[in-house]
């Protein structure tokens, strides 16, 4: 069973007045258990009228963080790669939806690479004393094979930690345990429906914050 999901829409797929919900998928492969759990949600969040940005990470070689702490100067990220393109699509997002496998405990290095680069939003907050951003939902869909003994935390906790500077609450979260190939998430219909629900109850809760 494979649940596949969309690339970013283009100008004509997009309602100024529908929600706007950012989907990553960290995975470093396409198509695989977390990227169709993904898949699921964006059903839901299309049923309830939202409107998908969907950013698969490994497509965007986004570098790793070199630690320069320039951002704590000029407000930006120094670093000349495709992250440029995925800032302005952070900031325009409505809500946020991060899929990923558990590598170790943690999120794949694609995704860490991606957290890591928001370095910038931290320096603005906690350096340069800028206004920190508006409020927004996030949700976090996790899959994990088995045979890993540290579940789920680590990877939550750096989601969470990374949410925290861009203004964003997590308030919905689903883990799936078990899955190795991708065909596994077949045998879990349930965690399907609940990332179909969570894509709904994103849009409906966008909305509670915009009031």
């Amino acid at each position: 069973m494979h649940i596949k999901v969309e690339d970013a829409p283009t100008p004509a797929d997009i309602n100024e007045s529908s929600p706007r919900i950012l989907c990553i998928a960290g995975s470093p492969r396409r198509h695989g258990n977390s990227e169709q759990l993904l898949g699921a949600c964006v059903r839901g969040i299309k049923r309830a009228g939202g409107t998908v940005d969907m950013l698969p990470v490994v497509d965007y070689a986004v570098k790793a963080c070199q630690g320069c702490n320039a951002c704590s100067l000029t407000e930006e990220c120094v670093i000349t790669d495709r992250m440029r393109d995925i800032y302005p699509r952070i900031d325009a997002a409505d809500a946020i939806v991060v899929s990923s496998p558990i590598y170790f405990a943690g999120v794949p290095a694609v995704l860490k690479a991606l957290y890591d680069r928001c370095q910038p939003y931290w320096a603005r907050q906690h350096v340069l004393n800028l206004p920190t951003p508006t409020r927004r939902p996030g949700a976090l869909l996790l899959v994990r094979g088995a045979g890993d003994p540290y579940g789920f935390q680590a990877a939550i906790l750096m989601t969470k930690s990374v949410f925290a500077v861009l203004g964003i609450d997590l308030v919905e979260m689903v883990q799936v345990e078990g899955v190795d190939s991708p065909s596994d998430l077949g045998r879990h219909p349930d965690q399907i429906v609940r990332a179909e629900e969570i894509g709904s109850s994103i849009v409906r809760q966008v909305m509670e914050y915009r009031r």
